[in-house]
């Protein structure tokens, strides 16, 4: 009975739960110092969206990491971070049953996310990164302000902070 104990608890110790330090398991080489994050691109029809979140991760990688991050197309940098924004739909989420009018929206943007090394290895690639961020909407006329900015922008943080960590940690 013990030698099956010994036996089971050794299989376990062998496969592992995955768990890792951090650091462990970045998809950046060792030797990477600078990184460049131009401007995304965009498909989408929608005001801003490629800078805003271009403006958010280059602001989560300047406070999650060591890296200089650069706004540049990626001379003279050891990687370079681009992103394309594929999609952008927002939809009704919830109604007023008063008035019959949306009450909250549901925003999703869909990007495309490569790091390639100054070589051209690719060293991350996400080419469907989705994010969505719900927001409301007011039905208040005199105190209305267009929401979806705002959705954007914390959807952006948001995405940044996945984004990040994705490719300095695998998760």
């Amino acid at each position: 009975m013990r030698l099956r104990l010994a036996l089971v608890a050794a299989l376990l110790g062998l496969t592992g739960c995955g768990y890792h330090a951090v650091g462990a398991a970045t998809h950046l080489p060792a030797d990477t110092r600078t990184l460049a994050v131009p401007i995304f691109q965009s498909k989408v029809q929608a005001y801003r969206t490629e800078t805003v979140f271009t403006e958010a991760v280059v602001r989560e990688l300047n406070t999650r990491t060591k890296y200089r991050v650069l706004n540049t197309s990626g001379a003279g940098a050891d990687a370079v971070l681009r992103g394309t924004i594929t999609g952008q739909t927002i939809v009704p989420l919830t109604y007023d049953p008063s008035s019959g009018q949306t009450s909250s929206y549901l925003v999703t943007v869909t990007a495309q996310v490569v790091m390639t090394a100054h070589d051209g290895r690719v060293l991350y690639r996400n080419d469907a990164f989705a994010w969505r961020q719900q927001y409301q909407s007011t039905q208040d006329l005199s105190g209305f302000i267009q929401e979806d900015g705002f959705a954007v922008k914390r959807m952006a943080r948001e995405f940044a902070e996945a984004v990040v960590s994705d490719v300095l940690e695998s998760f």
